[in-house]
């Protein structure tokens, strides 16, 4: 937040520096009244304006799209490492497979109970996830007269937890990710002056105006609404959902 203030105290003590300097020049250097308006300068900055706008909104939805993709692709590798786990455990001892399995099956409902309503809230995993992952790789120790065919799914199960770990790490990340307040106080601003700016330069209340400023403010609404959507890579309407997992661990 106080970053967000120091951004936005710039941005404005710019604007006012701009307009002092407008009035300086007005006063040392008074127009001439035979002179006419000059309406180029006014579309240039209008024209300027909606440019630098459409820059920023690229920026964010290409940000907030890679964290989606990003999201979804973790949630995809976890899920399947934690179910090549459960399945490989078939070719361990009695014991240590049943260990295995009910602590996958623990793992999978925690994520889908516990930690997906935090992320859908922007908050972290919390250390239950990690203590089930813990308590999944000590179920995986063999005992000392294990078979080199058991040797073999251990090494082939100590790989999944690793892909595991690395996907839980990155799905950790993702949900604690959102956009800069900068860039959505750039969003706000800019999608106000955008519009704005078609009143002031030369705007009539014709039909054909009015259904242009409809749709631009419209579109304009429809992406910032999107880009908001799309912040939330876990969230209800645009988000990943937990299918992953309750695909290969039904409740």
């Amino acid at each position: 937040m106080p970053n967000t203030l120091q951004s936005l105290a710039v941005v404005v003590g710019a604007a006012m520096v701009a307009a002092a300097v407008v009035v300086v020049k007005g006063r040392l250097f008074p127009p001439d009244p035979d002179e006419e308006p000059r309406e180029d300068v006014a579309e240039y900055i209008s024209m300027m304006v909606g440019v630098l706008y459409a820059l920023v909104l690229g920026l964010a939805l290409v940000s907030v799209w890679e964290t989606s993709s990003s999201a979804s692709s973790h949630v995809q590798a976890e899920s399947s490492a934690l179910h090549e786990t459960y399945l490989l455990a078939e070719a361990l001892p009695p014991a240590e497979r049943a260990q295995v399995r009910a602590a996958s099956q623990q793992y999978a409902h925690q994520v889908v109970t516990t930690e997906w309503p935090r992320m859908t809230a922007g908050e972290s995993l919390g250390p239950e996830g990690w203590r089930t992952l813990e308590q999944l790789r000590a179920a995986s120790r063999l005992p000392a007269t294990a078979t080199p065919a058991q040797q073999l799914a251990l090494q082939e199960i100590l790989s999944q937890l690793g892909t595991l770990d690395e996907a839980r790490r990155g799905r950790e990340g993702d949900a604690q990710s959102s956009l800069s307040p900068v860039l959505w106080l750039g969003l706000i601003m800019g999608g106000v002056l955008t519009v704005a700016f078609m009143f002031i330069f030369g705007i009539r209340r014709s039909l054909t105006h009015i259904v242009m400023v409809m749709g631009l403010a419209g579109l304009i609404t429809f992406l910032v609404l999107l880009i908001r959507e799309l912040d939330a890579p876990f969230g209800d309407i645009l988000g990943t959902d937990p299918s992953a997992f309750t695909r290969y661990f039904p409740a």
